[in-house]
């Protein structure tokens, strides 16, 4: 165990003066947000997630079960007695097995002090055995609906990550360590860094999650070649500059989702699949939404579904004299691709030879978690804020995401910034994630509405988009679906079920990690590996019990798939040397685009 250092010695002067400029700063963040909330400061409390109803629910149900109670408190006194024994064993230089171990992947108790000093040890045992007891007995609380339960199951493990002591200055080993060495100079930056992220967000606390500065789109992001060969107000097209001699005649669309922006495909050279898919001879084209405002406000799903798939197929053809694409959709791009599937299968028309789906979901059956922010009242409550400003706010969704991971993508920041006093490590993945785009009401409100809350796109003629019944049964484009296993926004089970909605050649694959890691997994990393099977079965657990584990990278498989549906080898296009001009480089102007407030 390494010993803490001797405090250093400090100027006087200078600790006045960083005292002083720390007032000062609160006083003006304080004073803005009162200017700006009519001199209130504690707005009334308005349950609009439903969270108090949820809880009040399920404590009606507990309280009327006594004894679930008496067993739940029994558990957590026979687990803390033997914890105060193993712990005294420990004092006296004993060894002795833990109680509870930490979960695997759990990274908030991973300093050697909590596993070596007994103390500590003790501690995190302790937050352990009450958070496991906790959530056990809310969780076996018998007769709450299915949303309630899954809301106080929610909220409750978002309650006990935020009493984690890892959060906390006086109970993190870490921290005191750091207090000790430098003196509480941590404390004194991290308060800066806390008054910062304030300032940035105008009184409302955006824990900054990584460097800003070391990142630049068209820079060290977003950098494969190419140009703007069509634009409109809701999207750039953007094509791809070709790095082989000879590429395949069937050009490849991308339509990434609009809640983020594009350069998820294209970050770093050695992780862009964009890039990637330009060396294996594909002309690339990709859609690049607008970042939306007021202006936007009236955009309806139908006006993404024409000014965004339907208005790139025709440009394509002008660009290249095509008549036919594969097209590749990611997320809710995914979902947007099957709607111009339902779109063009009723009108007769054949355009997109092929379709591939990156951890899209059709079938809402099973939205996971996110299911806990969408119900009725949450949705009437968010058309209510959009309507007033015409739009879903970047900022707003982005809480929701990281919510889902709070102890990776909030509290961790809480104590790197706050107090260990660090400035955020420089990630270009956490850059992409804090770069927001809005989300236009009349849109938005029509996705969560039918998409979520209804789940009727999987329902033949369930939607109408621009006056077509959507029937995704009558789709007999070749799909290839690749979902991951521990997929938190759209989870493979329901990503299968879209899948076997359509009645063309399907094949279905399961990549390893999560819903960025998963897709964004280059073979020259080797990592993670995926399952494959050739035919879909009735369940996607009957699926996964027949599948093979494959090693390396899906795109491997897919590019193997998607060979034989680009049809032949032509000579290399040059994006702006057809009928549609080069208007400026890639990545364009619209992925630029940054919320004032982000």
């Amino acid at each position: 165990m390494t010993e803490p250092q001797s405090p250093p010695n400090y100027d006087p002067a200078e600790l006045a003066r960083a005292y002083a400029e720390i007032a000062q700063r609160s006083s003006q963040i304080v004073s803005r947000y009162l200017a700006t909330h009519n001199g209130s400061a504690t707005p009334a409390f308005n349950d609009e997630l439903g969270i108090g109803k949820a809880f009040y629910d399920m404590m009606g149900k507990l309280f009327a079960d006594p004894s679930k109670i008496a067993d739940t408190q029994m558990k957590m006194w026979q687990d803390y007695s033997s914890l105060w024994q193993n712990s005294m064993l420990r004092f006296w230089g004993l060894d002795a097995k833990p109680v509870i171990e930490t979960p695997k992947g759990d990274r908030r108790f991973k300093h050697e002090d909590w596993q070596q000093n007994f103390l500590f040890d003790y501690i995190k045992q302790s937050y352990l055995i009450t958070a496991r007891n906790l959530h056990e007995m809310v969780s076996s609380v018998k007769g709450l609906d299915e949303n309630t339960a899954k809301k106080v199951d929610f909220y409750t493990r978002q309650y006990i990550d935020a009493m984690s002591p890892s959060n906390y200055l006086a109970t993190n080993p870490e921290v005191l360590r750091e207090t000790i060495n430098s003196g509480g100079q941590n404390l004194l930056k991290g308060l800066n860094n806390l008054l910062e992220d304030l300032e940035s967000g105008d009184g409302k606390l955006r824990v900054k999650m990584t460097d800003a500065s070391a990142f630049e789109v068209g820079r060290n992001l977003a950098t494969t070649p190419g140009k703007v060969v069509y634009q409109n107000e809701l999207m750039q097209l953007i094509q791809y500059k070709p790095s082989t001699p000879q590429v395949w005649q069937r050009p490849l669309l991308i339509i990434p989702p609009w809640i983020n922006k594009f350069y998820i495909l294209d970050m770093r050279e050695n992780n862009s699949f964009v890039r990637w898919a330009v060396a294996q001879g594909h002309t690339v084209f990709m859609v690049s939404w607008v970042n939306p405002d007021l202006t936007n406000a009236r955009c309806s799903f139908d006006d993404y579904l024409k000014k965004g798939p339907l208005a790139a197929l025709d440009a394509i053809e002008q660009a290249t004299g095509e008549k036919s694409i594969n097209a590749i959709g990611f997320c809710l791009g995914g979902t947007l691709l099957a709607c111009a599937l339902g779109y063009l299968a009723a009108k007769k028309d054949d355009r997109i030879a092929s379709a591939t789906f990156l951890a899209t979901m059709i079938d809402f059956s099973e939205p996971g978690e996110l299911e806990v922010f969408i119900d009725e009242q949450q949705v009437a409550n968010l058309e209510k804020k959009m309507e007033e400003r015409g739009y879903l706010e970047g900022a707003e969704m982005a809480n929701t995401f990281n919510m889902l991971r709070a102890n990776d993508l909030i509290w961790s920041f809480v104590v790197n910034n706050y107090l260990l006093g660090k400035a955020p490590f420089p990630f270009d993945l956490l850059y992409w994630n804090s770069d927001s785009t809005r989300m236009p009401a009349a849109m938005h409100s029509f996705y969560l509405r039918n998409m979520y809350l209804r789940n009727i796109l999987r329902t033949p003629g369930g939607i109408t988009l621009d006056g077509v019944a959507i029937d995704l049964t009558k789709v007999k484009t070749p799909t290839y679906f690749i979902s991951t296993v521990d997929d938190h926004i759209a989870p493979w089970k329901s990503t299968y079920a879209g899948a076997q909605l359509f009645a063309g050649e399907t094949r279905f694959v399961l990549g390893g990690s999560g819903h960025i890691a998963g897709i964004m997994n280059p073979p020259v990393a080797n990592k993670y590996g995926y399952w494959t099977q050739d035919k879909l079965a009735d369940t996607p657990q009957a699926w996964f019990e027949a599948a093979k584990q494959q090693p390396g990278s899906w795109w491997t498989d897919w590019a193997q798939w998607a060979e034989p549906k680009a049809l032949e080898k032509i000579p290399a296009r040059k994006p702006g040397a057809g009928k549609l001009r080069a208007l400026e480089d890639a990545p364009g102007s619209y992925v630029k685009v940054k919320l004032a407030t982000g």
